[in-house]
């Protein structure tokens, strides 16, 4: 038993010597990247959308895109936290929307509190012809740091899931948010 009491007692000095030099893992290296994820937006190009505006079911797609991508990224990516953006609310409603902003997302991300914003638009050519955007900015600089797109072809729930889903299992998280910018 002294041996064991003696190897645990070196375990805890060796410990308490590397936390003093500042070799030991620091609690800052174990904090999450603080995400903001913005709603995606619909830029709607198409010759239906000039005539008869804005569609109800597509508005629906940008929310169920955009929980998609929260959930993805959360599974793929254990470190990473979401900012709560409601304290931006205001200032966002008055930016939207943010694909034509030149990067204002990365402010309001900042202001939130979080280290990166992911941003996105489904660009919308006809019912026949989508194409979902990713976008991930440095909050600090604003920086773009990845652009993702996926061509989609069908306007419905599922293919504008698919497209998200590629996004980000093959693109975004080759490298997890988490994993350094």
């Amino acid at each position: 038993m002294p041996t064991m009491l003696a190897a645990a007692l070196r375990s805890a000095l060796l410990a308490v010597a590397l936390a003093l030099a500042g070799l030991a893992p620091s609690s800052a290296a174990a904090a999450k990247v603080k995400v903001a994820l913005f709603l995606f937006e619909l830029e709607d190009t198409s010759l239906e959308g000039e005539l008869r505006g804005e569609r109800a079911d597509e508005t629906a797609r940008l929310r169920l895109v955009t929980d998609e991508a929260r959930r993805l990224i959360a599974e793929a990516d254990p470190d990473v936290a979401f900012v709560d953006l409601a304290p931006v609310a205001a200032k966002l409603a008055e930016k939207a929307p943010l694909y034509k902003c030149n990067g204002c997302e990365a402010d309001l991300a900042r202001e939130a509190g979080a280290d990166l914003s992911v941003s996105g638009w489904v660009q919308k050519v006809s019912n026949l012809i989508l194409n979902l955007n990713l976008s991930v900015r440095d909050a600090r600089t604003g920086e773009r740091l990845r652009l993702y797109s996926a061509d989609i072809r069908t306007n419905s729930d599922e293919m504008w899931l698919r497209g998200m889903r590629y996004l980000v299992k093959n693109r975004l998280m080759e490298h997890p948010l988490s994993s350094g910018r």
